[in-house]
């Protein structure tokens, strides 16, 4: 049975169906986009500031107002610290100091605790109380618990700017966007779009909106959506179901827009896009001067390679739902995932080498919110995830504007833990998009591990290949992912050895599971898988 909106819900409906259409009259144009990101940028350390004054030091329920005090960090002490080394400076000096979230933390999966302090993290204790949430929408779990994150058309428009300056540089302006994306957290993008004058024109949905038991908050904010727009004279996009593996209908529609002259753009997760490109090649179809805007998993070599044997190009997007867009790729690119830090809107350290927190990697991403419109304050939040991160003069028309910092090779460090032994995700890609199709044939999408425990409560690591490759022997999948695996040095030897000796990871021939919204993750989690089955209506057997 669907879920019913809860009256409180409903107001924020309402409210949002009030705003939108003034909100959608007075759109930035590109003069004035680049106006405003340019004007943020110069004050962008009064605007930290104001944003930590309003929401931090006068909020009595944030979190980062018990980790300032316990540091010994007043309002005097932090604004003394960005007048004299900056932003980031600043930030670097309270992370030493304990100042910061992890990604268990900011999930509710454990306390915070620094030295003799220790605090729960209170529903509200990252909500800005000064944004306003007309709609709630909810980061993805993948991690964890999902976070509540409400949408504000206050920071909606201040996106809106730079996805403007970033889609102006790329010669944008006339492109015809498209999502392929779950109902709810891709609402205030396609708004942010509309803000700029480049008014989405499909919405692809791998989840069927009429889907029982799908909350109706999804079905009345989109119908809200285009009610407002309506009200402004925009026609918004309603959704349309296209399930994940059945994506022809999305490749028809693009090949229809190259034909007419148009140059149509898909906005969707990078395994989704990998399926557009793969159906496109066997429907022998071309794809070219289709952009695919990628998002939510890895941007590899191997990825990219497969979006231009397509004749598509590829364009890198780092997102969040908590802070929705960080980065857009580098058009001078020296990664696949080379992106450019939208630094007028957020601040992206990594911990001190020396002194990095328990848990945080050195190349952790540390991100702080910088405009007093954001939705969720982070002040040093780990979304968990590592990159390199470093200026770098590239020359590209994103670096005349001021956005100067790049990151790239974007990867979860999240952990791969059975049987005691524990293994980084970023190992885990190269196997299954680099190693793995090497020496058995198929694509990056082809090869998955799940994670879940027996019933008996013995650890439970499946390696699922996808039966088109029509592969004979499972012991030499599991072989080559063990020795892939143990190719480092002695400690990671040692963890395949007790894999191995434990059977794991054990084959099974099946489609890899792909989330609601269509994302292959290389490490799927499955604890409701059964024990001796493919699972979530799968038909994979297993090899054992």
């Amino acid at each position: 049975m669907t879920t019913r909106p809860s009256p409180s819900e409903l107001r924020a409906g309402l409210r949002f169906l009030a705003a939108l259409p003034r909100f959608l009259r007075t759109p930035i144009d590109p003069p004035r986009a680049r106006a405003l990101v340019r004007q943020r940028l110069a004050t962008r350390d009064t605007d930290f500031l104001a944003l930590v004054g309003q929401a931090v030091h006068a909020h009595p329920l944030s979190i980062y107002r018990a980790l300032l005090r316990h540091a010994g960090c007043e309002a005097g002490d932090l604004e003394r610290l960005v007048r004299a080394d900056g932003v980031e400076g600043a930030l670097g000096v309270l992370a030493r100091a304990g100042v910061y979230l992890t990604v268990d933390e900011l999930k509710g999966r454990r306390p915070v605790v620094r030295g003799t302090l220790t605090a729960e993290l209170a529903p509200d204790g990252v909500r800005n109380p000064g944004a306003s949430a007309f709609v709630e929408a909810q980061s993805s779990g993948s991690r964890g618990t999902p976070t509540p994150v409400g949408i504000d058309l206050g920071f909606v428009a201040a996106e809106a700017a730079a996805r403007g300056v970033a889609l102006a540089a790329r010669g944008g302006a006339g492109w015809r966007l498209a999502y392929w994306d779950v109902p709810g957290g891709i609402l205030p993008s396609i708004l942010a779009y509309a803000k700029v004058g480049v008014t989405p024109v499909r919405w692809f949905s791998p989840m069927d909106p009429a889907e029982p038991g799908l909350h109706a908050r999804y079905r009345w904010s989109a119908r809200a959506m285009r009610w407002g727009g309506a009200l402004a004279g925009r026609r918004l996009p309603a959704p349309e179901h296209v399930p994940v593996d059945r994506p022809r209908p999305i490749v028809d529609w693009l090949v229809a827009e190259r034909q007419a002259g148009r140059t149509p753009a898909l906005l969707t997760y990078s395994s989704p896009g990998v399926r557009v490109c793969r159906a496109a090649v066997e429907a022998g179809r071309s794809l070219e001067g289709v952009r695919l805007m990628l998002y939510g998993e890895p941007i590899t070599a191997a990825r990219v390679a497969l979006v231009r044997a397509a004749g598509a190009e590829a364009v890198p997007l780092y997102v969040a739902t908590e802070t929705s867009r960080i980065a857009e790729g580098c058009l001078a690119p020296e990664a696949p995932d080379d992106v450019h830090v939208f630094d007028d809107l957020h601040s992206v350290i990594q911990p001190d080498p020396a002194a990095a927190p328990p848990g945080l990697p050195a190349t952790t991403l540390l991100v702080s919110s910088i405009r007093p419109s954001a939705r969720l304050v982070l002040l040093n939040v780990a979304l968990g995830d590592q990159a390199t991160l470093r200026d770098r003069a590239c020359g590209c028309p994103l670096e005349a504007v001021g956005w100067r910092r790049h990151l790239h090779t974007i990867r979860s460090y999240e952990k791969l833990t059975a049987g005691g032994m524990t293994f980084l995700d970023t190992d885990v890609v190269r196997i299954l998009e680099e190693v793995l199709p090497a020496r058995f044939g198929g694509s990056v999408t082809d090869y998955q591990l799940i994670e879940g425990g027996e019933a008996d409560g013995r650890p439970l690591v499946r390696l699922r290949v996808h039966p088109r490759l029509r592969l004979a022997d499972p012991e030499a999948v599991r072989a080559a992912f063990l020795d892939a695996i143990g190719a480092g040095s002695g400690p990671e030897r040692v963890m395949a050895t007790v894999w191995r000796d434990l059977g794991l990871p054990r084959v099974e021939w099946a489609a890899p599971l792909t989330t609601s919204s269509g994302k292959i993750l290389h490490l799927h989690v499955a604890r409701d898988l059964p024990g001796t089955g493919g699972g979530a209506g799968s038909a994979g057997r297993v090899a054992s």
